[in-house]
C-alpha cells in the first residue's frame, strides 16, 4: 500500500492501513507540533507503553489512560504510591505491565526535577527541530532511531527518566512533530506553528 491511495482516495503514510482509528490519528494528530508540557509528558508515557506493542493498542486505551493518570498531570502522578501503581497495573482497561506503570510515576518525578531546574521537555524534544528538513520519499527512508533521538534518550536517562530508549524517543519525536516523517506522497498537511 506504500504507493496506493486509501479507500477514500487520499494518499497517506503506509502504516495507517485501512483502520479508521489509525487514519484519524494520522490525519489529525501524528506529526502535528505539540509544545504543551503536559501533552508532551503524556506522549512520552504512552510511547513507553507502546514499546513492544502496536500503537493501535495504546490508542484504543488512551482515554482510559488519561482517566487513570489524572490527565497525565505530573504533579499528581509523582505522588502516586506503590498501591496506586499496582491498581493501574491490574486494570483491564489499561496495558497490564507493572514496570511500565511504575515508569510513569518515576518519569513524573523526573519531569518535576527537570522543571525545577529550569528545564522543559519541549526544549529537549525540539532541540534539533529543523523546519527545512526534507520529508522522506518512501517509508523505507524513515529511520527507527537517529543521533538526535539517541541524544534525547541519553539526556532523559541522565535526568532519571526510564522507558526512553532511542527508538521510543524517535517515535515521540515523530508523534509530536519534532520531525516530519509524513512521506512525500502523503497528503496530510503538517502544521508549521
Amino acid at each position: 500500500m506504500s504507493d496506493a491511495l486509501s479507500r477514500d482516495n487520499v494518499a497517506r503514510c503506509a502504516w495507517v492501513g485501512s483502520d479508521p482509528l489509525m487514519r484519524t490519528y494520522h490525519d489529525t494528530e501524528w506529526g502535528q507540533r505539540v509544545h504543551d508540557e503536559t501533552r508532551l509528558f503524556e506522549k512520552l508515557c504512552l510511547e513507553g507503553f507502546q514499546a513492544g506493542l502496536s500503537w493501535r493498542t495504546v490508542l484504543t486505551k488512551r482515554a482510559s489512560f488519561r482517566t487513570a493518570y489524572d490527565g497525565f498531570d505530573p504533579e499528581l502522578i509523582a505522588a502516586y504510591s506503590a498501591q496506586d501503581v499496582a491498581l493501574r497495573a491490574a486494570d483491564k482497561a489499561l496495558i497490564r505491565q507493572h514496570a511500565k506503570h511504575a515508569a510513569v510515576v518515576q518519569n513524573a518525578q523526573a519531569y518535576l526535577g527537570l522543571r525545577n531546574t529550569g528545564g522543559s521537555l519541549n526544549a529537549l524534544v525540539f532541540a534539533t527541530y529543523d523546519p527545512h528538513r526534507p520529508r522522506p520519499k518512501h517509508e523505507a527512508d524513515i529511520a527507527v532511531s537517529t543521533p538526535a533521538s539517541t541524544a534525547l534518550a541519553k539526556t532523559l536517562k541522565q535526568r532519571g527518566f526510564v522507558f526512553v530508549g532511542p527508538v521510543t524517543m524517535y517515535a515521540l519525536m515523530q508523534a509530536c512533530g519534532a520531525v516530519n516523517d509524513h512521506v512525500e506522497r502523503c497528503a496530510t498537511s503538517v502544521s508549521q506553528q
